[in-house]
């Protein structure tokens, strides 16, 4: 456990016991017919080089080499293990071939496409921004964890949370109970991990940066260890390079075994994980494409502080409450400067209306630019919709008045 090994991996392979592994990554030679190199400056101020050959004389030579190496795999791999085989498109289309030879087609999983920007260059043709990686099992007792991810800007949140059915006819219908009103469905945790990974490639001044040649970021293989494997699980890596694997089992509290022909990359993977790991954060995958955001600063403030689900592009509803307890959603609209009480409360109640929801919230907006001397007879004869005053507009006349 938790062990780095000097060595070609195909002999040191040999010698691990069959059935014991629960998750295996490689990240091998691509079949680029070029030197892999790298130099950076180390921490004695000095030039280290990274470099690994990656030419070979015939396909043939480099598909012997992955074979021989990928049977020792699977005889390794439990039989609720998987294995990821990252690749390019030099030779990922012989290897596909090759993993069902040997895994066994019935076995394959998923292609996942690593997406990423890359830096333009003078090449002739479509500038390469993505890399393949192939996912299959030893049996399909394969462990599966399912991630989520933020429903899309472009959804309509609102009518998600709501059942479906279908009726005679075929034609989907919103779900109601005897009383007629719709059944909501509060189990949903957001759109299951697709096939399509939308990671950023490190860029080359990213701290998480360690100066070898075709290092991946921490991000990516973490996706791959928390999908397939649980706490306490051993994950391998065969070609272990600059260490990436063995840092997010770590940081993922499972334990390693790391493998390279190369004492530099031993060294650099031993220092790695001796020292503070560092793992770049990425802006994309935290805060998501913001095209088909239409929220204000002010309007978001004030969702996020109510634990609400934001609602894009409708303008009756902002956002919606979801209760478990009640069984019952709450429909939630912020009125905008440019909007009237009188307004804003026929549009929350045609966009409930169409959803059969309830619970109906108004936010008021004290500088809305069309007040009324009859918003108080407004209030009187809308009192299926609850009407309240924004808190940031109550703390702002606060301090208007006291100071």
């Amino acid at each position: 456990m938790n062990k780095l090994i000097l060595g070609d991996c195909y002999e040191k392979l040999k010698k691990l016991d069959t059935d014991s592994v629960d998750l295996i990554y490689l990240d091998p030679p691509f079949f680029t017919q070029q030197k892999q190199q790298l130099t950076k400056i180390n921490t004695n101020k000095e030039f280290q080089k990274y470099e690994f050959e990656d030419s070979w004389s015939t396909l043939n030579e480099y598909l012997d080499f992955m074979k021989s190496r990928l049977v020792e795999c699977r005889r390794i791999l439990k039989d609720t293990g998987s294995i990821f085989l990252h690749c390019d498109r030099n030779a990922s289309h012989h290897l596909r071939v090759l993993m069902d030879q040997i895994f066994g087609d019935s076995n394959f999983r998923s292609e996942i496409i690593w997406s990423y920007r890359r830096w333009s260059n003078a090449k002739k043709g479509l500038l390469n921004s993505h890399q393949n990686i192939y996912f299959y099992s030893k049996t399909d007792k394969f462990k599966f964890n399912t991630l989520y991810s933020n429903y899309s800007l472009t959804t309509n949140v609102d009518q998600i949370l709501q059942n479906r059915k279908k009726d005679n006819n075929g034609i989907t219908t919103y779900q109601t109970d005897e009383d007629g009103n719709v059944v909501n469905n509060f189990d949903k945790k957001g759109v299951p991990l697709s096939d399509v990974w939308e990671i950023p490639y490190l860029n080359p001044k990213a701290k998480e940066r360690n100066g070898y040649p075709t290092q991946k970021p921490i991000l990516l293989l973490e996706q791959i260890i928390k999908i397939s494997s649980d706490e306490g699980d051993l994950v391998l890596d065969p070609f272990c390079g600059s260490g990436t694997t063995l840092a997010a089992a770590k940081l993922l509290n499972r334990n390693y075994i790391g493998i390279d022909i190369s004492q530099d990359a031993i060294n650099l993977c031993k220092e790695r994980l001796d020292s503070k790991l560092i793992k770049t954060n990425s802006r994309l995958l935290e805060k998501g494409i913001s095209t088909y955001n239409e929220k204000a600063a002010t309007e978001l403030v004030l969702l996020n502080s109510l634990n609400a689900v934001v609602v894009q592009r409708n303008s009756g509803i902002d956002g919606i409450i979801p209760n478990k307890e009640s069984k019952k959603v709450i429909a939630i609209k912020i009125q905008k400067e440019t909007e009237s009480l009188e307004e804003c409360i026929e549009k929350l109640n045609k966009a409930c209306s169409l959803r059969k929801i309830q619970n109906k919230l108004l936010i008021r907006n004290m500088n809305s630019k069309y007040s009324s001397l009859f918003e108080k007879d407004i209030v009187t004869n809308n009192k299926d919709v609850k009407i309240v005053d924004s808190y940031l507009d109550i703390i702002k006349k606060e301090i208007d008045i006291n100071f």
